[in-house]
C-alpha cells in the first residue's frame, strides 16, 4: 500500500520516464523549476518550497502537500481539476493495480493503448497513469507519463505482495562443508548445495533446488523451487530463474558407431550474465568444449531450449517454446516470438526479429523483421492449399516445358516479314488493290455443322472456367 503522492514521487524519480506529473482532468503541468498556482496553495520545484493551509510533506524528489495543498514531482506537478486539491488528494491510499474496467477508488490503473479510451471514461479508479494527451478524457486524477507501459512495469514492484525470503538455512537443507554461503543467503527446505559452490550476498535458493559442485551464483540472484544448476555453471548478479529449470545438462552430442551411438562428453559449462530472467522449465545445455553463454539482460520465456555452445547476445528476448540448435550465435537486441525453430551453426546479427513459428535455416546477416510459417486459414481453404502444395513440383516442370517450347518457337520464327510489292500495295480502303487480271476473291463458305461445333467448343471452354 502507498499513497497517491508517494506513487507520483516514485515515478517522477525516473528522469527519462515521467514528465513526473499527477493532475486531474483539467489540471496543468509545469517543469520542476517553475511553479503552479492552485486555488488554495502553490507549488514550487525541488529547490523551492511548498506551503499549504495545514502543512506540507516532502517526497523523494519533489514535494507532496496535504489535503489543501498540491503534489510536486521531480519534473512536474500534480493537481486536481482546475487546480483544486479535492479531486487529487495526495494522501489517498492505493492498495493494488487493477484494469480500468474493475478498478475501484483504492486502485491505480494504467492506460497505454488508445483502444481502451472508452473504458477510461467510465473508470472508478483512484488514479490512472496515462499519456498527457489523454488526460482530458479521465474522470479521475491522473499521473502523466511519456511511456505509461514502462511506468506500469516500474510501479508493479511497489504492489508485489509475495513473501520475501528471510536469510538463513532451513534445517532440511544440505550443505557441503566446502561450499561458500554468506549469512544473507536464504536456503529453503530440501535445498542442496554441493562442494566448492559459491553463493553471493542475498542469494535465494528455493525449496528442492540443487546447486552443483563448483557452481557460482552472483549477488541477489533468486532460484525458484526445484531449479537444477549443474556442476561448474556460473550465474551472474540479480538473475531470476523460475521453477523446474535445468541449467548445465549435457548437450546432445553423439556419434554413430557400429551397433549404436558413441557419446561425446560435454566438457564446457554454462555462463549466464547479470540481470537475466529465465522462465519455468527452461533447459540450457552445457558446451561440448567452449561454454554456452547467455549475456547480460537477456529474457527467456517458459519451455525454451538452448542447445550446447549457443551464444545469446545481450538484451535478446526469447518467447516460449522456442528452440535453438547447437553452436548458433545470436546477436544483441534480437527477439524470437513463440515456437521459433533455429537450426545449428548459424550466425544471427544484432537487431534481428522473428515472428511466431519462424523457421530459421540459414544465417541472418542483416537486421530487420523476418517471418515464415503457415498463416491461419479455414480448414477447407487449408486443405485445398495443402493439395496445391503437393502439386508444385509438377507445376514447375510444366512451366519449364512451356518456357522451353516458347523459346524454341521464337528461335525458329522468320526474322522479318517479306517486303511488299507494288501489286500488293494497300488501296484506299486499306485492302489489296484489285487489278483487271486478278479475279475477285469470294468468301469461303463455312462447312455445315461448323457453327454448332464452335458453339459447343465455347460452351466446353466456359464450363472449365472457375
Amino acid at each position: 500500500m502507498l499513497t497517491l503522492g508517494e506513487l507520483a514521487a516514485y515515478l517522477a524519480g525516473f528522469a527519462h520516464d515521467a514528465e513526473g506529473s499527477l493532475q486531474g482532468a483539467e489540471g496543468s503541468l509545469q517543469d520542476a523549476e517553475g511553479s503552479v498556482q492552485g486555488t488554495e496553495g502553490s507549488v514550487q520545484g525541488a529547490e523551492g518550497s511548498v506551503h499549504g493551509a495545514e502543512g506540507s510533506v516532502q517526497g523523494a524528489e519533489g514535494s507532496v502537500h496535504g489535503a489543501e495543498g498540491s503534489v510536486q514531482g521531480a519534473e512536474g506537478s500534480v493537481h486536481g481539476a482546475e487546480g483544486s486539491v479535492q479531486s487529487a488528494d495526495p494522501s489517498v491510499e492505493l492498495h493494488a493495480i487493477a484494469p480500468l474496467e474493475r478498478a475501484g477508488p483504492r486502485d491505480v490503473a494504467f492506460l497505454w493503448d488508445r483502444r481502451y479510451l472508452s473504458a477510461l471514461r467510465d473508470t472508478k479508479a483512484g488514479c490512472v497513469v496515462l499519456c498527457r494527451e489523454w488526460a482530458a478524457h479521465s474522470p479521475v486524477p491522473v499521473i502523466c507519463a511519456p511511456d505509461p507501459y514502462l511506468a506500469y512495469a516500474r510501479a508493479s514492484q511497489l504492489f508485489d505482495t509475495r513473501p520475501v525470503s528471510a536469510a538463513g538455512v532451513h534445517p532440511s537443507a544440505t550443505l557441503a562443508s566446502s561450499a561458500s554461503i554468506p549469512a544473507t543467503a536464504s536456503l529453503g527446505p530440501g535445498a542442496c548445495v554441493a562442494a566448492e559452490a559459491q553463493l553471493g550476498e542475498d542469494v535465494v535458493i528455493g525449496a528442492g533446488c540443487y546447486v552443483g559442485e563448483g557452481a557460482r551464483i552472483g549477488r541477489g540472484t533468486r532460484l525458484e523451487p526445484h531449479v537444477v544448476i549443474y556442476d561448474g555453471v556460473v550465474i551472474g548478479e540479480d538473475c531470476h530463474v523460475h521453477a523446474a529449470t535445468v541449467i548445465g545438462a549435457d548437450g546432445f552430442g553423439f556419434v554413430r558407431r557400429p551397433g549404436g551411438w558413441q557419446k561425446i562428453h560435454q566438457l564446457g559449462a554454462v555462463r549466464i550474465g547479470d540481470r537475466v530472467d529465465i522462465g519455468a522449465s527452461v533447459t540450457i545445455d552445457r558446451g561440448a568444449l567452449d561454454d554456452t553463454v547467455i549475456e547480460d539482460d537477456v529474457i527467456i520465456d517458459d519451455q525454451v531450449h538452448i542447445a550446447h555452445n549457443c551464444v545469446i547476445g545481450a538484451r535478446t528476448a526469447i518467447a516460449g517454446c522456442t528452440g535453438l540448435a547447437g553452436s548458433t550465435r545470436v546477436g544483441a537486441d534480437c527477439s524470437f516470438a513463440g515456437q521459433v525453430g533455429v537450426s545449428g551453426h548459424l550466425q544471427i546479427c544484432d537487431n534481428a526479429h522473428f515472428t511466431g513459428q519462424a523457421r530459421i535455416t540459414k544465417s541472418v546477416p542483416r537486421a530487420g523483421r523476418y517471418a515464415s510459417g503457415t498463416p491461419l486459414q479455414s480448414t477447407r481453404q487449408w486443405a485445398r492449399s495443402a493439395v496445391r502444395f503437393t502439386q508444385l513440383e509438377a507445376l514447375q516442370r510444366r512451366v519449364l516445358g512451356l518456357e522451353s517450347a516458347l523459346e524454341s518457337a521464337l528461335e525458329s520464327a522468320p526474322e522479318s516479314a517479306p517486303e511488299k510489292t507494288p501489286d500488293t500495295a494497300p488501296g484506299a480502303a486499306g485492302q489489296p488493290q484489285q487489278t483487271p487480271d486478278t479475279p475477285r476473291q469470294q468468301p469461303q463458305q463455312q462447312p455445315a455443322g461448323d457453327a454448332d461445333t464452335q458453339q459447343h467448343s465455347r460452351e466446353d471452354q466456359g464450363g472449365q472456367q472457375h
